[in-house]
């Protein structure tokens, strides 16, 4: 079994590694006994993805992405292992679709003509009530 990201990448299993550790945060008497919760970690620079996906995924400025180049994700919603492991691997994928789509190039733009009058009209209107409300000596 793999992961797949699109029709032509997948991640074998081999290169994702889970670990299921206990979840932090109220659980009553069964939460020091379960290991629900899952920490996966993916290196990106020893994975097998094609280097036009490493490139922009190492280059996200994302917390979960530590500076070796490594994914770690920590899944403890759900009170399953099961469900924390798919949440886990979802989320890693959604990483790397985010990370290879390609981002909207912004064109700058300038005011238009009425929006620049209705501007300075407010101004001076504004300024016309401040003035009013000056004493004359």
């Amino acid at each position: 079994m793999s992961l797949k990201i699109s029709n032509t990448v997948e991640i074998p299993d081999h290169e994702i590694e889970m670990t299921a550790i206990r979840a932090q945060g109220a659980g009553g008497q069964n939460v020091n006994k379960v290991s629900s919760a899952i920490h996966l970690r993916f290196d990106i620079l020893q994975s097998s993805l094609p280097e036009r996906i490493k490139e922009p995924l190492l280059a996200l400025k994302d917390s979960r992405i530590s500076k070796d180049g490594v994914i770690i994700i920590k899944a403890q919603q759900f009170r399953t292992q099961e469900a924390n492991r798919e949440d886990a691997l979802t989320r890693l994928e959604s990483l790397i679709i985010e990370a290879t789509r390609p981002h909207k190039v912004r064109r700058p733009t300038k005011p238009t003509k009425s929006s620049q009058r209705k501007r300075l009209d407010s101004k001076k209107q504004r300024g016309a009530i401040k003035s009013q409300r000056q004493t004359k000596w």
